[in-house]
């Protein structure tokens, strides 16, 4: 059963688990379970998709129940009003905070499949601004690479633009890659961590969003917990009081 957050007769927001595509992609032809079709399911009506989060990426996720719904949420994420806060593990010990200023070209994915296309023309890169802040910090006595320690960080991340993989290819632009990330991480990295939390996914949950609702207009607050992976380094690193400090 998926973890309802929210619930009227216009919009529905769930807590999506890390692995679920929200609806079905070129990205994988042969999966067959998405997000709009448990969620269906589950409360026995259709659903309408109106943003995404990457099939690895956990937390809240929003649909509406009519199709005019549907366009009114569309059109606010379109104009990036909702106010997304992301909780992210990352290699290293990056800046306590910062923006980060970085434009990003659109890639393959089932919204722009011919991106990727060969013999496309190149596409130009669209603005990207991610804003984050470090809420703890882990040094562990294991070699991995070069370095004798392993450095990890846990960061908090608002994205202020819409781009495909946006954090993960920002913070990876300023060398500390998502733990986790097969696309745009370190493997050595990522089986380590994975060993920790007994759990192999990417440590990205967006965990609080501010929306307003597509009839009313009121200013709506989903919140979820980042997920078992990341409790279960909270205890190991001490991270405990900085995972569930307010966003």
């Amino acid at each position: 059963m998926l973890d309802i957050l929210f619930r009227d007769d216009f919009m529905v927001a769930i807590d999506k688990p890390s692995g679920l595509l929200v609806h079905r992609t070129t990205l994988d032809r042969h999966e067959t379970e998405f997000a709009v079709q448990r969620l269906r399911d589950q409360i026995g009506q259709r659903v309408w998709p109106v943003h995404r989060l990457d099939r690895g990426t956990s937390g809240v996720l929003v649909f509406a129940l009519n199709p005019e719904a549907a366009h009114a949420l569309a059109q606010q994420f379109a104009a990036h009003l909702p106010a997304k806060r992301y909780l992210a593990v990352v290699r290293g010990h990056p800046p306590e905070a910062g923006d980060i200023d970085h434009p990003l070209r659109r890639i393959d994915d089932a919204i722009d499949p011919r991106a990727a296309r060969e013999g496309a023309e190149p596409v130009a890169a669209q603005p990207a601004l991610t804003r984050y802040r470090r809420r703890a910090v882990a040094e562990m006595p294991v070699a991995i690479d070069r370095y004798p320690a392993s450095r990890y960080a846990l960061v908090e991340a608002m994205p202020l633009t819409g781009r495909t993989h946006q954090i993960r290819r920002h913070l990876k632009h300023i060398a500390h890659p998502i733990i986790g990330d097969a696309t745009y991480g370190k493997g050595a990295h990522n089986r380590y961590v994975a060993t920790l939390c007994d759990e192999p996914r990417l440590l990205l949950a967006c965990i609080h969003m501010h929306i307003r609702h597509p009839v009313s207009g009121e200013d709506i607050a989903l919140r979820c917990r980042p997920g078992n992976a990341f409790e279960q380094l909270a205890q190991v690193f001490g991270w405990d009081a900085a995972l569930l400090s307010p966003a």
